[in-house]
């Protein structure tokens, strides 16, 4: 069928396999159209198809906290090296996500905000997260305990205001000197306050989700331990539908009967994240996380001296198959907390799922769900 003039001309892809929004098709089939996913169903196509596909056809994966990849860092604020991190982790998958900042002085996180908010703008990047500067001196991981504060308005609206907009996430602790106000700041300007880094007791993150948190950010990591006394800020988020879960599921920081048990328990839902840092894509060495050096040694990293974990070497199709193959969960519920529930995190309707109206970022997997192909906005990369 030709399109009317002036419109772009249609292509209808086949599949041995479809993840839909209400689960997998076999087969399957998807039709795109100027960047777009126009149809999508099981069974045979409506008209011939322009290829078939062998293998799964799964939304473009989405990554809301990442903090580099490929040799290269959102921290340093260099728009290029921001491009090299989005080219490195599109090639394994993840055809949107946001960069996620660590914890650095006031000053230089709202020059790095201004220099990566054009790529937010443009449509490069989701979003920023800024992971730090409040945060929990006890629970601190991988950011510099010299640099963290409680949580000021003012330095608060200076950042939002230096991003413009672009800054759509903060992981903070709540228990804080202001950081339940903090949170409602956050939430009222639009922005997702996200629990982590943190020391606070089950009745305080009971009180911050309250106040408008909505995400815990890498579960059980930098954050008090589960306890049977108390419980923390674990049970409270894993307990309650208003929030949804990150996990790093990678077998270093959650063991796999952890990622089971946080996606069969999680109230409101979990994600999949890399917190990726700069070795991700890339070779072991030595590296930094914003002023800290890191050393990657059998694709651990860490930081040099104390040892502690520092962000991972990730990507996200090895999160999925680790979800899938080594912690038992289920394809499609591991395919969702890659695509749709971060999209819906984000309030990004146009992303996370095959559907009319949704952009065409497609990932194809094979049987051992490694990407074959991947497109964005209706082009597959590589031609």
């Amino acid at each position: 069928m030709k399109p009317p003039h002036g419109e772009p001309r249609p292509t209808l892809l086949a599949a041995d396999h479809v993840v839909l929004p209400t689960g997998i098709v076999s087969p399957g089939w998807v039709a795109t159209a100027g960047g777009s996913i126009t149809g999508a169903g099981g069974g045979t196509p409506p008209v011939s198809a322009d290829s078939h596909l062998a293998g799964t056809l799964v939304p473009g994966y989405v990554d809301i906290h990442s903090h580099g990849g490929g040799g290269a860092s959102f921290t340093t604020g260099d728009p290029d090296e921001a491009r090299r991190v989005i080219a490195t982790h599109a090639a394994h998958g993840t055809t949107s996500m946001m960069a996620s900042l660590v914890t650095f002085r006031v000053d230089r996180l709202e020059g790095t905000v201004r220099a990566l908010a054009p790529l937010v703008h443009a449509g490069e990047l989701l979003g920023i997260h800024l992971e730090g500067p409040w945060l929990s001196p006890a629970h601190c991981g991988a950011h510099d305990p010299t640099l963290l504060r409680d949580p000021l308005p003012l330095d608060i609206d200076r950042l939002l205001e230096a991003g413009g907009g672009a800054i759509r996430m903060v992981t903070l602790a709540p228990e804080l000197d202001g950081g339940l106000d903090a949170v409602r700041r956050l939430t009222s300007r639009g922005v997702i306050a996200a629990l982590g880094h943190s020391d606070a007791t089950y009745a305080v993150a009971r009180q911050a989700l309250d106040a408008g948190v909505s995400v815990g950010t890498h579960l059980f990591n930098a954050m008090r331990v589960l306890h049977h006394r108390e419980p923390g800020p674990i049970l409270a988020l894993v307990e309650d539908p208003r929030a949804v879960v990150e996990l790093v599921a990678d077998g270093i920081h959650l063991r796999r009967e952890i990622v089971a048990w946080a996606a069969r328990t999680a109230a409101g839902g979990f994600v999949l994240i890399t917190d990726a840092m700069a070795a991700a894509g890339a070779s072991d060495g030595d590296y930094r996380l914003g002023p800290l050096e890191v050393q990657v040694r059998g694709g651990v990293a860490r930081l040099a001296g104390s040892g502690a974990i520092a962000g991972s070497t990730l990507t996200m199709d090895r999160a999925v198959r680790f979800a899938v193959r080594e912690a038992g969960v289920p394809f499609v519920d591991a395919v969702r907390a890659a695509t749709a529930t971060p999209a819906r995190v984000l309030g990004r309707t146009d992303l996370g799922a095959i559907e009319a109206g949704r952009r065409a970022d497609l990932v194809l997997l094979d049987d051992e769900l490694e990407v074959t192909r991947v497109m964005q906005r209706g082009a597959w990369r590589g031609g």
